[in-house]
């Protein structure tokens, strides 16, 4: 049974309380993009997986709590707060919107939408 874009978004954002990267660079095609629309993206699965390692180091695990997830065709957004949990013990809740676009069954491009300065205050 094939999945729905719908249930691959909803399952690759859960993974993330317990980041693999491995396992989540896994959800894209080899030539994905993952798009923090603030930042470069980044193309490629292996490219992919190294950013999320980078990203992740600092962390324990981000909680996507979708508020709202609605899905067209092989298009998928979601409204969620993102819960960053650092090692250090902090937290930061980081309003995201989120554009994922699902080909069979896999991940070809994320992109979201965020305020940077909420993120560069954080990591300061």
């Amino acid at each position: 049974m094939t999945r729905s874009p719908d249930d691959v978004v909803t399952e690759f954002c859960a993974k993330w309380a317990t980041p693999d990267p491995a396992e989540l660079s896994a959800y894209f095609t080899e030539d994905g993009v993952y798009h923090n629309i603030p930042m470069e993206r980044v193309v490629g699965r292996a490219a992919i997986a190294d950013f999320i390692a980078d990203f992740t180091a600092a962390v324990d695990g981000i909680d996507f709590q979708v508020h709202h997830q609605v899905g067209a065709g092989n298009l998928v957004f979601n409204e969620r707060t993102d819960v960053m949990r650092f090692k250090d013990g902090r937290e930061l809740a980081l309003p995201v919107t989120g554009v994922f676009e699902v080909v069979d069954g896999q991940i070809a491009a994320w992109r979201d939408y965020f305020d940077m300065s909420t993120v560069a205050a954080a990591w300061a």
